[in-house]
């Protein structure tokens, strides 16, 4: 934070020079901290409406700590996914009220949760094995503030159990679908339901999967209507899309 850029904004605004909503807009691309290894986004709920969030993978637990440690400094709402026990312990340090969530292997700090949007998100799972990323999705569509159903093990190896769970999915404004193997189980929602759905190709399968390849391209060519579909294993992604369709 350049704190005399800040001043000049806030004396202009004190003085009438400047309007409220302008000001606003020049505070969106403020502030970054340098901590020599990462640049901290002060701001981003300020631009996106959405806390920040910390792609832990690839990061030491102690790199997660001192970046969620700072970050919770100046933020009351902060998301660290594909984050492990470890790195939850260490950050537990920094920032005592981190909670970790193991099966969505998400760290949340959330002290001033999201207002409700009252449109409910569903999140349906082809199969058991795909549970951890549906469950980064479900998670982080909650901390967004939606109100989130969960249906698992509903795969096309069985489809009637899809069908037993189908006024329920109906009645979402938003349908999240997570498959591996061929990843059909997205094609087949889309083509009940009236509402958007997400997708999300999962690594889970045999060798042909090509580490959820096969189903990526699987459900890119739907021939369903209204399905979308994002990165491998990426519940975060669809987790944050469905949210931002139910504030429209």
């Amino acid at each position: 934070m350049d704190k005399k850029h800040l001043e000049e904004i806030l004396n202009s605004v004190a003085s009438g020079a400047v309007a409220p909503d302008a000001a606003m807009e020049k505070l969106k691309n403020l502030p970054f901290e340098d901590i020599g290894f990462a640049n901290l986004d002060h701001h981003r709920y300020l631009r996106t409406g959405y806390p920040e969030t910390v792609f832990c993978q690839g990061k030491t637990s102690i790199q997660i700590a001192e970046i969620m440690g700072r970050l919770a400094e100046n933020n009351d709402n902060i998301i660290g996914t594909r984050a492990t026990a470890e790195d939850f312990e260490a950050v537990k340090k920094a920032v005592p009220d981190a909670e970790y969530h193991e099966a969505a292997r998400m760290i949340v700090i959330n002290r001033n949760p999201a207002p409700t949007t009252g449109k409910k998100i569903t999140v349906v799972s082809a199969g058991t094995a795909d549970i951890p990323v549906a469950e980064e999705a479900a998670l982080t569509a909650e901390v967004l503030g939606n109100p989130v159903e969960r249906i698992y093990d509903v795969g096309v190896a069985g489809v009637h159990r899809l069908f037993a769970n189908l006024d329920t999915i109906r009645a979402a404004n938003v349908v999240i679908v997570v498959a591996g193997m061929e990843g059909a189980l997205a094609s087949v929602v889309g083509g009940l339901v009236d509402k958007p759905v997400v997708a999300v190709p999962t690594s889970v399968g045999y060798g042909a999967n090509f580490g959820g390849l096969s189903a990526l391209l699987s459900m890119l060519n739907s021939c369903a209507n209204g399905v979308g579909i994002v990165n491998i294993d990426n519940g975060f992604g669809a987790g944050y899309l469905a949210s931002s369709i139910n504030r429209l």
